[in-house]
Protein backbone atom coordinates (compact mmCIF):
# COMPACT_ATOMS: atom_id res chain seq x y z
CA UNK A 1 0.00 0.00 0.00
CA UNK A 2 2.73 2.40 0.96
CA UNK A 3 3.98 2.39 -3.25
CA UNK A 4 0.43 2.88 -3.95
CA UNK A 5 0.45 6.31 -1.64
CA UNK A 6 3.61 7.81 -3.07
CA UNK A 7 2.40 6.83 -6.45
CA UNK A 8 -0.16 9.35 -6.05
CA UNK A 9 2.01 11.43 -4.27
CA UNK A 10 4.05 11.70 -7.63
CA UNK A 11 1.13 12.15 -9.76
CA UNK A 12 -0.23 15.40 -7.50
CA UNK A 13 3.61 16.39 -7.67
CA UNK A 14 3.05 15.96 -11.67
CA UNK A 15 0.26 17.63 -12.24
CA UNK A 16 1.52 20.71 -9.87
CA UNK A 17 4.24 20.94 -12.13
CA UNK A 18 2.10 20.49 -15.12
CA UNK A 19 -0.70 23.47 -14.03
CA UNK A 20 2.80 25.70 -12.46
CA UNK A 21 3.53 24.86 -16.85
CA UNK A 22 0.30 26.29 -17.54
CA UNK A 23 -0.05 29.21 -15.30
CA UNK A 24 3.07 30.50 -16.97
CA UNK A 25 2.01 29.51 -20.83
CA UNK A 26 -1.45 31.23 -20.22
CA UNK A 27 -0.10 34.14 -18.66
CA UNK A 28 -2.51 33.48 -15.22
CA UNK A 29 -2.06 33.08 -11.60
CA UNK A 30 -2.91 29.43 -9.67
CA UNK A 31 -6.39 31.00 -8.52
CA UNK A 32 -7.15 31.83 -12.24
CA UNK A 33 -6.47 28.99 -13.57
CA UNK A 34 -8.46 26.94 -10.71
CA UNK A 35 -11.23 28.60 -11.53
CA UNK A 36 -10.99 27.72 -15.57
CA UNK A 37 -10.21 23.93 -14.38
CA UNK A 38 -13.27 24.01 -11.55
CA UNK A 39 -15.45 24.92 -14.40
CA UNK A 40 -14.58 22.73 -17.08
CA UNK A 41 -14.88 20.06 -14.93
CA UNK A 42 -18.49 21.60 -13.80
CA UNK A 43 -19.00 22.89 -17.58
CA UNK A 44 -19.38 18.61 -18.22
CA UNK A 45 -21.17 17.77 -15.45
CA UNK A 46 -23.69 19.99 -16.74
CA UNK A 47 -23.65 22.40 -13.58
CA UNK A 48 -23.66 26.10 -13.53
CA UNK A 49 -21.62 27.62 -11.56
CA UNK A 50 -22.01 30.90 -9.18
CA UNK A 51 -19.28 33.25 -7.97
CA UNK A 52 -20.44 31.54 -4.51
CA UNK A 53 -19.64 28.33 -5.92
CA UNK A 54 -16.12 29.91 -6.99
CA UNK A 55 -15.74 31.50 -3.59
CA UNK A 56 -16.18 28.14 -1.96
CA UNK A 57 -14.39 26.22 -4.23
CA UNK A 58 -11.03 28.40 -3.76
CA UNK A 59 -11.49 29.44 -0.34
CA UNK A 60 -10.94 32.64 -0.73
CA UNK A 61 -13.25 35.78 0.16
CA UNK A 62 -16.16 36.58 -1.93
CA UNK A 63 -14.10 40.24 -2.27
CA UNK A 64 -11.44 38.30 -3.77
CA UNK A 65 -13.60 36.08 -5.67
CA UNK A 66 -15.27 39.39 -7.08
CA UNK A 67 -11.58 40.86 -8.37
CA UNK A 68 -10.90 37.25 -9.70
CA UNK A 69 -14.18 37.19 -11.82
CA UNK A 70 -13.59 40.67 -13.06
CA UNK A 71 -9.74 39.87 -14.39
CA UNK A 72 -11.05 36.85 -15.98
CA UNK A 73 -14.24 38.62 -17.18
CA UNK A 74 -11.86 41.45 -18.60
CA UNK A 75 -9.44 38.87 -20.24
CA UNK A 76 -12.19 37.36 -21.96
CA UNK A 77 -11.75 34.23 -20.04
CA UNK A 78 -15.57 34.07 -18.13
CA UNK A 79 -18.97 35.84 -18.99
CA UNK A 80 -21.01 36.37 -15.89
CA UNK A 81 -24.87 35.88 -17.21
CA UNK A 82 -28.29 35.60 -15.53
CA UNK A 83 -28.74 32.75 -13.47
CA UNK A 84 -31.95 30.74 -16.03
CA UNK A 85 -34.63 29.96 -12.64
CA UNK A 86 -33.62 32.78 -10.50
CA UNK A 87 -33.41 36.43 -12.29
CA UNK A 88 -31.86 37.85 -9.18
CA UNK A 89 -28.82 35.47 -9.60
CA UNK A 90 -25.47 35.38 -12.11
CA UNK A 91 -23.35 32.42 -12.77
CA UNK A 92 -20.13 32.55 -14.16
CA UNK A 93 -19.35 30.23 -17.82
CA UNK A 94 -16.70 29.87 -19.70
CA UNK A 95 -16.01 31.75 -22.94
CA UNK A 96 -14.81 29.84 -26.23
CA UNK A 97 -11.72 31.81 -25.82
CA UNK A 98 -11.14 30.03 -22.75
CA UNK A 99 -12.56 26.83 -23.46
CA UNK A 100 -9.97 26.99 -26.40
CA UNK A 101 -6.74 28.38 -24.50
CA UNK A 102 -7.37 25.79 -22.11
CA UNK A 103 -7.57 22.93 -24.70
CA UNK A 104 -4.61 24.43 -26.67
CA UNK A 105 -2.06 24.33 -23.15
CA UNK A 106 -3.45 20.73 -21.66
CA UNK A 107 -4.20 18.82 -24.87
CA UNK A 108 -0.46 17.60 -24.95
CA UNK A 109 -0.76 16.49 -21.97
CA UNK A 110 -4.31 15.24 -22.26
CA UNK A 111 -3.57 12.82 -24.78
CA UNK A 112 -0.32 11.73 -23.46
CA UNK A 113 -3.01 10.77 -20.84
CA UNK A 114 -4.72 8.90 -23.41
CA UNK A 115 -2.21 7.06 -24.47
CA UNK A 116 -1.31 5.91 -21.31
CA UNK A 117 -4.68 4.83 -20.48
CA UNK A 118 -5.28 2.69 -23.47
CA UNK A 119 -2.72 0.08 -22.01
CA UNK A 120 -5.35 -0.97 -19.25
CA UNK A 121 -8.58 -3.07 -20.57
CA UNK A 122 -12.21 -1.53 -19.23
CA UNK A 123 -12.05 -3.24 -15.88
CA UNK A 124 -8.34 -2.13 -14.91
CA UNK A 125 -9.60 1.45 -15.58
CA UNK A 126 -13.05 1.07 -14.00
CA UNK A 127 -10.62 -0.31 -10.71
CA UNK A 128 -8.83 2.98 -11.36
CA UNK A 129 -11.49 5.01 -11.85
CA UNK A 130 -12.76 3.71 -8.51
CA UNK A 131 -9.92 4.04 -6.44
CA UNK A 132 -9.67 7.76 -8.00
CA UNK A 133 -12.67 8.74 -6.66
CA UNK A 134 -12.99 7.02 -3.39
CA UNK A 135 -9.11 9.25 -3.00
CA UNK A 136 -10.92 12.35 -4.19
CA UNK A 137 -14.37 11.98 -1.38
CA UNK A 138 -11.52 11.03 0.90
CA UNK A 139 -9.59 14.53 1.10
CA UNK A 140 -12.73 16.86 -0.19
CA UNK A 141 -14.30 18.53 2.12
CA UNK A 142 -17.48 20.65 3.03
CA UNK A 143 -16.94 23.85 4.93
Amino acid sequence: MTHTLRAVQTLSDALDRMHSGMKGEMDMNASDLATLRMLTIREHRGQMVSPHDVATHLRISTASTTKLIDRLVASGHLERLPHPSDGRARVVVLTDKSRREFFQHFGVHLGAMRDVAERFDDGELDTIVAFMDSLTESITTED
